[in-house]
Protein backbone atom coordinates (compact mmCIF):
# COMPACT_ATOMS: atom_id res chain seq x y z
CA UNK A 1 0.00 0.00 0.00
CA UNK A 2 1.52 3.23 -0.93
CA UNK A 3 1.38 6.02 1.82
CA UNK A 4 -0.55 8.56 2.03
CA UNK A 5 0.57 12.40 0.67
CA UNK A 6 3.61 14.65 2.77
CA UNK A 7 0.67 17.18 4.06
CA UNK A 8 -2.11 16.32 6.20
CA UNK A 9 -5.39 18.07 6.85
CA UNK A 10 -7.41 20.33 4.77
CA UNK A 11 -6.33 22.53 1.71
CA UNK A 12 -5.34 26.11 2.52
CA UNK A 13 -8.73 27.98 3.65
CA UNK A 14 -9.19 25.40 5.93
CA UNK A 15 -11.31 27.71 8.01
CA UNK A 16 -14.29 27.76 5.89
CA UNK A 17 -14.63 24.02 4.43
CA UNK A 18 -17.52 23.65 6.12
CA UNK A 19 -19.55 26.37 4.72
CA UNK A 20 -22.62 24.74 2.96
CA UNK A 21 -22.15 26.93 -0.14
CA UNK A 22 -18.83 25.78 -0.82
CA UNK A 23 -18.47 24.19 -4.47
CA UNK A 24 -16.75 21.69 -3.19
CA UNK A 25 -17.07 20.82 1.08
CA UNK A 26 -13.70 19.51 2.65
CA UNK A 27 -15.42 16.56 4.42
CA UNK A 28 -16.51 13.16 3.18
CA UNK A 29 -19.58 13.09 0.48
CA UNK A 30 -22.53 11.23 -0.15
CA UNK A 31 -23.05 9.32 -3.49
CA UNK A 32 -25.87 12.45 -4.81
CA UNK A 33 -23.49 14.89 -3.28
CA UNK A 34 -20.62 13.66 -6.03
CA UNK A 35 -23.21 13.36 -9.13
CA UNK A 36 -24.06 17.22 -7.63
CA UNK A 37 -21.02 18.65 -6.92
CA UNK A 38 -19.45 18.78 -10.02
CA UNK A 39 -21.89 21.06 -11.69
CA UNK A 40 -21.27 23.37 -8.58
CA UNK A 41 -17.44 22.96 -9.37
CA UNK A 42 -17.76 23.85 -13.34
CA UNK A 43 -20.48 26.79 -12.20
CA UNK A 44 -17.65 28.75 -9.42
CA UNK A 45 -15.11 28.80 -12.43
CA UNK A 46 -17.84 29.03 -15.62
CA UNK A 47 -16.06 31.90 -17.31
CA UNK A 48 -12.55 30.35 -17.35
CA UNK A 49 -13.67 26.57 -18.05
CA UNK A 50 -16.22 27.66 -20.95
CA UNK A 51 -13.22 30.34 -22.72
CA UNK A 52 -10.46 27.48 -22.31
CA UNK A 53 -13.04 24.87 -23.39
CA UNK A 54 -14.72 26.73 -25.85
CA UNK A 55 -11.27 27.49 -27.87
CA UNK A 56 -9.90 24.21 -27.72
CA UNK A 57 -13.21 22.66 -29.12
CA UNK A 58 -12.59 24.87 -31.97
CA UNK A 59 -9.63 24.50 -32.66
CA UNK A 60 -10.26 20.63 -32.29
CA UNK A 61 -13.34 20.71 -35.09
CA UNK A 62 -11.00 23.47 -37.69
CA UNK A 63 -7.95 20.53 -37.70
CA UNK A 64 -10.73 17.60 -38.23
CA UNK A 65 -12.76 19.91 -41.04
CA UNK A 66 -9.17 21.34 -42.71
CA UNK A 67 -7.34 17.77 -42.68
CA UNK A 68 -10.51 16.15 -43.96
CA UNK A 69 -10.90 18.87 -47.06
CA UNK A 70 -7.51 18.40 -47.92
CA UNK A 71 -8.01 14.50 -48.25
CA UNK A 72 -10.70 15.30 -50.36
CA UNK A 73 -8.85 17.56 -52.33
CA UNK A 74 -5.88 14.53 -52.75
CA UNK A 75 -8.32 12.12 -53.41
CA UNK A 76 -10.34 13.66 -56.01
CA UNK A 77 -13.68 14.19 -53.83
CA UNK A 78 -13.61 10.48 -53.22
CA UNK A 79 -17.05 9.95 -50.92
CA UNK A 80 -15.49 6.93 -49.09
CA UNK A 81 -11.95 9.10 -48.42
CA UNK A 82 -13.49 11.71 -46.71
CA UNK A 83 -15.71 9.58 -44.79
CA UNK A 84 -12.92 7.91 -43.42
CA UNK A 85 -10.81 10.99 -43.10
CA UNK A 86 -13.83 12.48 -41.20
CA UNK A 87 -14.33 9.93 -39.06
CA UNK A 88 -10.36 9.11 -37.98
CA UNK A 89 -9.21 13.09 -37.62
CA UNK A 90 -12.51 13.69 -35.82
CA UNK A 91 -11.36 10.42 -33.30
CA UNK A 92 -7.48 11.92 -33.04
CA UNK A 93 -8.73 15.27 -32.55
CA UNK A 94 -11.18 14.21 -29.92
CA UNK A 95 -8.73 12.47 -28.13
CA UNK A 96 -6.45 15.66 -27.76
CA UNK A 97 -9.20 17.94 -27.03
CA UNK A 98 -9.75 15.37 -24.15
CA UNK A 99 -6.44 15.64 -22.98
CA UNK A 100 -5.88 18.95 -22.64
CA UNK A 101 -9.53 19.91 -21.22
CA UNK A 102 -8.70 17.25 -18.84
CA UNK A 103 -5.48 18.82 -17.86
CA UNK A 104 -7.27 22.39 -17.47
CA UNK A 105 -10.60 21.38 -16.08
CA UNK A 106 -8.47 19.36 -13.18
CA UNK A 107 -5.96 22.04 -12.35
CA UNK A 108 -9.34 24.86 -12.19
CA UNK A 109 -11.35 22.15 -9.70
CA UNK A 110 -8.43 21.67 -7.60
CA UNK A 111 -8.21 25.67 -7.92
CA UNK A 112 -11.84 25.57 -6.61
CA UNK A 113 -10.74 22.92 -3.44
CA UNK A 114 -7.90 25.18 -2.65
CA UNK A 115 -10.51 28.43 -2.60
CA UNK A 116 -7.40 29.81 -4.76
CA UNK A 117 -7.92 31.96 -7.85
CA UNK A 118 -6.58 30.77 -11.12
CA UNK A 119 -6.64 32.07 -14.24
CA UNK A 120 -6.42 30.47 -17.45
CA UNK A 121 -2.31 31.61 -18.02
CA UNK A 122 -1.92 29.97 -14.78
CA UNK A 123 -3.99 27.05 -15.49
CA UNK A 124 -2.50 26.13 -18.81
CA UNK A 125 1.21 26.33 -17.32
CA UNK A 126 -0.03 23.74 -14.75
CA UNK A 127 -0.87 21.58 -17.24
CA UNK A 128 2.83 22.16 -19.33
CA UNK A 129 3.70 20.75 -15.83
CA UNK A 130 2.10 17.89 -15.73
CA UNK A 131 1.97 17.19 -19.56
CA UNK A 132 3.90 13.78 -19.50
CA UNK A 133 2.22 11.81 -16.76
CA UNK A 134 -1.34 13.17 -18.15
CA UNK A 135 -0.74 11.82 -21.55
CA UNK A 136 1.04 8.66 -20.65
CA UNK A 137 -1.94 8.25 -18.18
CA UNK A 138 -4.65 8.83 -21.38
CA UNK A 139 -3.25 6.34 -23.70
CA UNK A 140 -3.40 3.45 -21.13
CA UNK A 141 -6.50 4.93 -19.90
CA UNK A 142 -7.49 4.59 -23.82
CA UNK A 143 -5.70 1.41 -24.66
CA UNK A 144 -7.90 -0.10 -22.06
CA UNK A 145 -11.16 1.27 -23.17
CA UNK A 146 -10.52 -0.36 -26.42
CA UNK A 147 -9.65 -3.21 -25.35
CA UNK A 148 -12.04 -4.09 -22.83
CA UNK A 149 -15.16 -3.02 -25.82
CA UNK A 150 -13.10 -4.87 -28.37
CA UNK A 151 -13.91 -8.37 -26.23
CA UNK A 152 -17.39 -7.29 -25.21
CA UNK A 153 -18.99 -5.49 -28.77
CA UNK A 154 -18.65 -9.09 -31.04
CA UNK A 155 -21.24 -10.72 -29.55
CA UNK A 156 -23.80 -7.68 -27.90
CA UNK A 157 -25.13 -10.39 -25.10
CA UNK A 158 -21.53 -9.77 -23.57
CA UNK A 159 -21.73 -5.69 -24.25
CA UNK A 160 -22.83 -4.96 -20.80
CA UNK A 161 -20.53 -7.39 -19.28
CA UNK A 162 -17.98 -5.32 -20.74
CA UNK A 163 -19.41 -1.86 -20.03
CA UNK A 164 -19.44 -2.92 -16.13
CA UNK A 165 -16.32 -4.64 -16.46
CA UNK A 166 -14.99 -1.09 -17.81
CA UNK A 167 -16.65 0.49 -15.16
CA UNK A 168 -14.44 -0.84 -12.38
CA UNK A 169 -11.60 -0.37 -13.88
CA UNK A 170 -12.42 2.81 -14.68
CA UNK A 171 -13.37 3.40 -10.88
CA UNK A 172 -9.69 2.12 -9.68
CA UNK A 173 -8.16 4.84 -11.61
CA UNK A 174 -10.82 7.47 -11.58
CA UNK A 175 -8.87 9.92 -9.12
CA UNK A 176 -5.49 9.56 -11.11
CA UNK A 177 -5.77 12.72 -12.85
CA UNK A 178 -6.04 14.76 -9.97
CA UNK A 179 -3.46 12.89 -8.04
CA UNK A 180 -1.07 14.07 -11.07
CA UNK A 181 -2.09 17.37 -10.65
CA UNK A 182 -2.34 17.60 -6.96
CA UNK A 183 0.56 15.50 -5.84
CA UNK A 184 3.02 15.99 -8.63
CA UNK A 185 3.12 11.95 -9.11
CA UNK A 186 4.03 10.12 -11.97
CA UNK A 187 1.41 8.23 -13.89
CA UNK A 188 2.12 5.07 -12.82
CA UNK A 189 2.57 6.42 -8.41
CA UNK A 190 -0.73 8.50 -9.52
CA UNK A 191 -2.44 5.36 -10.80
CA UNK A 192 -1.35 3.19 -7.68
CA UNK A 193 -2.37 5.71 -5.33
CA UNK A 194 -5.61 5.89 -6.98
CA UNK A 195 -6.44 2.34 -6.47
CA UNK A 196 -5.42 2.90 -2.74
CA UNK A 197 -7.94 5.88 -2.23
CA UNK A 198 -10.93 3.84 -3.70
CA UNK A 199 -10.33 0.77 -2.25
CA UNK A 200 -13.80 0.26 -0.53
CA UNK A 201 -15.34 2.15 -2.86
CA UNK A 202 -15.44 0.89 -5.78
CA UNK A 203 -18.84 -0.23 -6.97
CA UNK A 204 -20.07 3.56 -5.71
CA UNK A 205 -17.55 5.28 -8.31
CA UNK A 206 -19.19 2.45 -10.82
CA UNK A 207 -22.29 3.69 -10.57
CA UNK A 208 -20.78 7.57 -10.81
CA UNK A 209 -19.31 6.49 -13.89
CA UNK A 210 -22.50 5.06 -15.51
CA UNK A 211 -24.27 8.01 -14.27
CA UNK A 212 -22.00 10.03 -16.38
CA UNK A 213 -21.87 7.70 -19.58
CA UNK A 214 -25.86 7.88 -19.73
CA UNK A 215 -26.03 11.76 -18.99
CA UNK A 216 -23.03 11.71 -22.00
CA UNK A 217 -25.61 9.34 -24.13
CA UNK A 218 -28.18 11.92 -23.88
CA UNK A 219 -26.48 14.97 -25.18
CA UNK A 220 -25.46 12.90 -27.75
CA UNK A 221 -28.59 11.58 -28.77
CA UNK A 222 -29.61 14.51 -30.66
CA UNK A 223 -26.88 14.55 -33.25
CA UNK A 224 -28.29 11.37 -34.79
CA UNK A 225 -31.03 13.94 -35.69
CA UNK A 226 -29.06 16.24 -36.11
CA UNK A 227 -27.84 15.70 -39.88
CA UNK A 228 -30.79 15.70 -41.15
CA UNK A 229 -32.53 18.24 -39.88
CA UNK A 230 -29.60 20.37 -41.25
CA UNK A 231 -29.30 17.87 -44.68
CA UNK A 232 -33.21 18.83 -44.71
CA UNK A 233 -32.14 23.16 -44.27
CA UNK A 234 -28.88 22.47 -46.23
CA UNK A 235 -30.17 20.38 -49.24
CA UNK A 236 -27.07 18.22 -50.43
CA UNK A 237 -24.67 20.14 -48.80
CA UNK A 238 -22.49 18.15 -48.02
CA UNK A 239 -19.46 19.92 -46.47
CA UNK A 240 -22.12 22.01 -44.52
CA UNK A 241 -23.44 19.14 -42.98
CA UNK A 242 -19.94 17.50 -42.36
CA UNK A 243 -18.49 20.84 -40.67
CA UNK A 244 -21.17 21.39 -38.31
CA UNK A 245 -21.40 17.94 -36.96
CA UNK A 246 -17.75 17.64 -36.10
CA UNK A 247 -17.98 21.50 -34.39
CA UNK A 248 -21.20 20.00 -32.37
CA UNK A 249 -19.16 16.61 -31.65
CA UNK A 250 -16.22 18.86 -30.49
CA UNK A 251 -18.67 20.85 -28.65
CA UNK A 252 -20.04 17.53 -26.62
CA UNK A 253 -17.22 16.19 -26.11
CA UNK A 254 -15.47 19.76 -24.39
CA UNK A 255 -18.41 19.46 -22.00
CA UNK A 256 -18.44 16.25 -20.85
CA UNK A 257 -15.03 16.09 -20.37
CA UNK A 258 -15.16 19.09 -18.23
CA UNK A 259 -17.71 17.93 -16.05
CA UNK A 260 -16.06 14.45 -16.25
CA UNK A 261 -12.53 15.85 -14.80
CA UNK A 262 -14.22 18.13 -11.90
CA UNK A 263 -15.95 14.53 -10.68
CA UNK A 264 -12.65 13.22 -10.29
CA UNK A 265 -11.19 16.12 -8.03
CA UNK A 266 -14.75 15.73 -6.10
CA UNK A 267 -14.27 12.11 -5.40
CA UNK A 268 -10.53 12.64 -5.25
CA UNK A 269 -11.34 14.80 -2.29
CA UNK A 270 -13.93 12.73 -0.68
CA UNK A 271 -11.37 9.43 -1.43
CA UNK A 272 -8.57 11.56 0.76
CA UNK A 273 -11.53 12.86 3.29
CA UNK A 274 -12.67 9.04 4.03
CA UNK A 275 -9.20 7.69 3.50
CA UNK A 276 -6.59 10.24 5.12
CA UNK A 277 -8.96 12.26 7.30
CA UNK A 278 -7.92 15.21 5.04
CA UNK A 279 -10.49 17.44 6.61
CA UNK A 280 -9.19 16.97 10.31
CA UNK A 281 -6.94 20.08 11.14
CA UNK A 282 -4.04 19.12 13.65
CA UNK A 283 -2.67 21.26 16.41
CA UNK A 284 0.56 21.81 16.26
CA UNK A 285 2.66 21.69 19.64
CA UNK A 286 3.23 26.11 19.56
CA UNK A 287 -0.02 26.19 18.81
CA UNK A 288 -1.78 27.17 14.79
CA UNK A 289 -2.90 24.00 12.76
CA UNK A 290 -1.42 22.03 10.30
Amino acid sequence: MLPAADHVGPPSGAGVESMPDAPVPIRPMQLRELLDRPFGVVQARIKPLAAMAGAGAAVAAVIAFGVTALVSLATGDSDLAVAVAAVLTSLLCAWLLRLYIRGVSTAVALSVVHRQPLGWRAALRRVAARLGPLALYQTKYTLIGIGVLALGTPLMITLPLAVIWLGSLRARRYPTAAIVFEESASARVATQRSKTLVSGAEWQLVWVWLYLRALFVMLLLPLVLFQDVVADITGTQRWTVTALIITAVMGVVAFAETIESATQVVVYVDRRCRREAWDIRIPRAGGGVR
